[in-house]
């Protein structure tokens, strides 16, 4: 992608729509929205953000921040959030937005790879967060003055190349990583998402984009927020997810762009129908990751089409796909085509391309002399794993992707929750997505175990519609009835009968979690072993 932008930076673009726009609203937020902090909504317009803005970053350089310092924010998706992010910005000071549902030790860490000089809370999380900042960062909350800066910085203005914020991996295999995320990255996000077209032709001042994510992900920092300050627009930053106020915020809002991911739709599908759910001004929902089974009725439903996407932290806008400009209908877990700007290959564990149809690991890179623009500019203080992820000039996603004729291009799995059992790579979506067709399953997660003899056994977590009178009956049906659809060995030799299943903070599946459970699951015999019914399958 060619970035063509007479931005430096976030706080630059939010700058020159205020000045252009002053009294057009940038964040608001209805009463029905039943924000704890703002009970009667708010509505903030461009240019007295601005103000603020100005006024607070006066004080931040009063007190010596500048480049090649970091605050941490444990702000939420506040309007406060915005005021001390542009604020610090726009003085070439990076973020480190913090996830509120961190328990100490997690918090410790981020602060301690982070090397934040400062961590800024909401007067009700300061007790919360004492202990972790001990030794680590200064604590203020946000009625406090700003202490000095002990760190010597370059300047203070922002820079196009320069770090605008710090967002740490899931941590699925290990601690989470930091990605260090240029100005540049994320304007480039918010270049990619303006321009996606088709169903998600977005217009010029007039959009109102409503996203229940959080700021410490790039789909609301970058898509959301940026995207609506290069554009004009205004955001709807909710707190979190609330299935039962959803469409009346919705309406309320004047909502003309929703986000979402994971199991959001089908949360949705289960409301009871209303009037309200008709009543809304939305005209595309943007949503990677929805399951397959659930597109279809709630477009129909709630006459909102679905946009399905692909990117990572690490990819930003620089490597993207969208299905955007497709018609409607496309396949099971199609997530378009590459931005213009992106070169992939999908190759097997040897490196080699593979055959139309046939999955292997996404490697992309920008088109051009440098393959890294627009990407993340690495993991903070892990320069192995920098280049291990940049392998042979290719970034290597971990993504199992396949291509068809036409050149769409399709989510198999994540090549790190593949079930490798006997030399057979097993997907665990394709898995979950035959369980899902037993109407007794309210919710699964499938997931690898170790395997003394196979290497690894596949494992399912299962939510059940209803009450479990024997649940090793329960479970022996399920697999019978699995194996109906799938080949003997993709059929859980594992099985785990549960109230619910572990969710991210985006109401994803937690797979890291899940992993981790299943193993102790096994080992502490909390699960039922399916192994035998599973090998008289093979000769049923």
């Amino acid at each position: 992608m060619s970035l063509d932008t007479p931005y430096r930076s976030p706080s630059d673009a939010f700058a020159a729509t205020a000045a252009r726009r002053p009294d057009a609203p940038f964040l608001l937020a209805p009463a029905s929205a039943q924000l704890p902090y703002a009970p009667e909504g708010f509505n903030i317009a461009y240019g007295a953000l601005k103000s603020e803005v100005d006024r607070l970053r006066a004080e931040y350089a009063s007190a010596g921040y500048g480049r090649g310092v970091r605050v941490a924010l444990l702000l939420e998706n506040r309007p406060v959030f915005f005021l001390h992010w542009l604020a610090l910005n726009a003085l070439g000071v990076s973020i480190v937005p913090i996830n509120p549902d961190v328990r100490s030790d997690e918090l410790s860490f981020q602060l301690e790879l982070s090397q934040a000089e400062l961590l800024v809370a909401t007067p009700d999380r300061i007790h919360m967060t004492k202990d972790a900042v001990l030794r680590r960062a200064r604590l203020i909350d946000t009625d406090s003055r700003i202490p000095p800066c002990h760190a010597d910085v370059a300047a203070q203005d922002s820079d196009f190349n320069g770090e605008c914020a710090l967002l740490f991996t899931s941590g699925s295999t290990g601690k989470p990583k930091g990605c260090m995320l240029s100005n540049r990255y994320f304007l480039q996000v918010a270049d990619w998402y303006l321009a996606q077209g088709g169903v998600a032709e977005l217009q010029p001042e007039r959009e109102i984009n409503l996203t229940p994510l959080p700021m410490f992900h790039m789909n609301a920092l970058g898509c959301s927020a940026v995207g609506m300050m290069v554009l004009g627009g205004a955001v709807v930053p909710l707190d979190r997810f609330h299935a039962n106020r959803w469409w009346q915020c919705v309406a309320d809002s004047g909502a003309t762009v929703v986000h979402c991911l994971g199991v959001i739709p089908a949360i949705l599908l289960q409301l009871p129908v209303t009037e309200v759910e008709r009543q809304h001004r939305v005209r595309f929902a943007f949503a990677p990751g929805v399951d397959v089974r659930h597109r279809a009725t709630f477009e129909e439903r709630y006459r909102i089409p679905i946009v399905e996407a692909w990117a990572m932290t690490e990819t930003g806008g620089a490597a993207a796909t969208t299905t955007a400009r497709e018609p409607a209908g496309f396949g099971a877990r199609c997530v378009g085509r590459p931005s213009e700007g992106m070169e992939y290959r999908l190759v097997d564990d040897q490196g080699v391309g593979v055959a139309p149809g046939k999955p292997g690991e996404l490697l992309v890179r920008a088109k051009g002399k440098d393959a890294r623009a627009g990407f993340f500019s690495g993991y903070l203080k892990d320069e192995e794993a920098t280049e291990a992820a940049w392998q042979d000039g290719w970034f290597h996603t971990g993504d199992l992707v396949f291509a068809d004729e036409d050149g769409l291009l399709y989510f198999f799995d994540r090549k790190k929750t593949i079930v490798r059992r006997s030399g057979e790579n097993i997907g665990v979506l394709e898995v979950e997505s035959a369980l899902y067709m037993d109407t007794r399953i309210g919710g699964c997660a499938v997931t690898p175990v170790p395997d003394d003899i196979r290497g690894e056994e596949v494992f399912a977590f299962i939510v059940p519609n209803a009450g479990v009178d024997d649940a090793a009956a329960l479970a022996a049906s399920i697999v019978k009835t699995c194996a109906e659809r799938l080949a003997y060995h993709k059929v859980p030799g594992y099985i785990a009968i549960v109230d619910e299943l572990p969710l991210s903070s985006t109401r994803k599946l937690a797979r890291g979690e899940i992993k981790a459970l299943a193993a102790t699951s096994v080992t502490g015999n909390r699960a039922i072993d399916m192994r035998a019914i599973k090998a008289k399958l093979r000769h049923a």
